[in-house]
């Protein structure tokens, strides 16, 4: 089978059979909250393929590296404990991944070929191994509404976003000897940041994270290497949901869900570029890899705003049905918020970027309680 290019999204009402066409070259995958289904929708017409149910409350997907698979996760404010695991290339749903007491899985990326994820309710991180068919590792936070994700291409570092505690963490693996045995241990700092952070990314070149703020509308800027807040920017992004660099690091893109609609900052000066108007709200960003386009689900408009970046307005929309809460991904060889970059293999069946809460493409490349921002 021929890579195939994906562009993930979430929270999408779509009407029509559930199994349709082989899936083509080039295809966009959109997760929908309502209708608890992944849709796959072809690219270049962008009209619906084939569906597969995802479960209750799907808020976060992520792609396999191989883009054979992807993983869902079943959020449910904390009620739920489950990953579902679709089949991109059958198009089916495989099963449900048990996660036992980690309750309310969000945040997803997938790196070194396992799934990693949130799980608010319990105030944890973790990993599951498809090989072993189990979770292999846990780590707690001790922090509230801990959401999105991000881990490092090395692992050797995590970062969540702390929604309740008005943090960010940072993990980083570390060893310690004792007894003549040496182990692997975890190491965390917990940095304070505005309230309800949510949104982040890491800027190219690594060294920066960027998170919005939703509750007081700033953006606190984290110098990854001092481990501490640098800056913070009075960005007017109150009810702010995603953050998303440009690939060339030049421009960041913030979303808001409490009717500031899209806020373009220009990264080096740190100032207000433009505002794009949504007052309904806008929610889940993605790059398009050669960064010629930004995709913004503009939930309430129901309809997904395609930015040129040159001119940067808004020069299409993708009318994919109601209430699309946004998409989240892997794209442009790096990772997105909270999740790995894509990995070069040709060689794989499917290219994949992943998404929930925004817009994502792949390129070359196979591959709450604390709801206000229902993402």
């Amino acid at each position: 089978m021929t890579p195939v290019r994906w562009l993930l999204a979430c929270a999408l009402l779509t009407a029509g059979p559930m199994w349709s066409a082989e899936t083509p070259h080039e295809s966009l995958l959109v997760l929908s909250k309502g209708d608890h289904t992944v849709a796959i929708v072809d690219a270049s017409t962008l009209k619906v393929i084939a569906k597969a149910p995802v479960g209750e409350d799907p808020h976060e997907v992520v792609a396999s590296s191989d883009g054979r698979s992807a993983y869902v996760s079943n959020y449910g404010g904390g009620a739920y404990n489950t990953l579902t695991l679709i089949d991109l290339i059958g198009q089916k749903r495989v099963k449900t991944i048990d996660l036992g007491p980690l309750h309310g899985p969000h945040g997803l990326a997938f790196m070194g070929g396992k799934a990693w994820f949130t799980a608010e309710a319990a105030k944890a991180i973790g990993s599951y191994d498809p090989a072993a068919d189990r979770v292999d590792w846990i780590l707690g936070t001790g922090q509230d509404g801990t959401h999105m994700i991000f881990v490092t291409p090395g692992m050797d570092r995590v970062y969540t976003t702390n929604i309740g505690s008005a943090t960010v963490s940072v993990m980083e693996k570390s060893s310690r000897t004792a007894g003549g045995r040496t182990r692997t241990d975890w190491e965390q700092t917990v940095i304070p940041v505005g309230t309800r952070a949510e949104g982040f990314d890491v800027t190219p070149d690594g060294r920066e994270l960027w998170a919005a703020n939703a509750g007081d509308g700033t953006v606190s800027v984290i110098d990854l290497a001092a481990k501490k807040v640098t800056g913070t920017l009075q960005a007017d992004v109150r009810g702010a949901n995603r953050l998303k660099f440009t690939p060339d690091g030049k421009l960041v893109f913030i979303s808001s869900l409490g009717g500031k609609g899209i806020t373009i900052l220009d990264a080096a000066t740190r100032k207000q570029v433009k505002r794009i108007d949504m007052p309904k709200g806008a929610s889940g960003i993605e790059m398009q890899p050669d960064g010629s386009r930004p995709f913004v689900a503009c939930t309430g408009h129901n309809f997904v705003a395609v930015i040129d970046l040159k001119s940067l307005e808004i020069t299409g929309r993708i009318d994919a049905g109601r209430n699309r809460m946004g998409w989240r991904g892997r794209c442009g060889g790096r990772g997105l918020r909270g999740c790995e970059p894509l990995l070069k293999n040709t060689q794989l069946p499917v290219e994949v970027i992943t998404a929930t809460m925004a817009p994502l493409l792949t390129r070359d490349y196979p591959g709450r309680r604390y709801c206000r921002n229902v993402g």
